[in-house]
């Protein structure tokens, strides 16, 4: 019984250090994540994004846009 706890303790000893062995993005990785494709800034998505923000925030005066921030627009 005890054999078998310490066989467990160890692989999942063993299991939970090799789960930092690869820490970040590899030199020869970055040409990829650096192309325009991988991008975050989608012009949809960018437009999408104001807009909900100066429809929300129009009450307060959010992006220099009036309107009743009731998210109508």
């Amino acid at each position: 019984m005890i054999n078998k706890m310490n066989v467990l303790i160890a692989t999942s000893v063993i299991l939970l250090a090799s789960g930092c062995t690869n820490l970040g993005v590899q030199p020869w990785e970055r040409d990829l994540l650096a192309q325009e494709g991988m991008s975050l800034n989608n012009p949809v998505d960018n437009a999408l994004d104001d807009h909900i923000y100066f429809s929300k925030e129009a009450s307060s005066g959010g992006k220099s846009f009036g309107g009743g921030g009731c998210g109508c627009n």
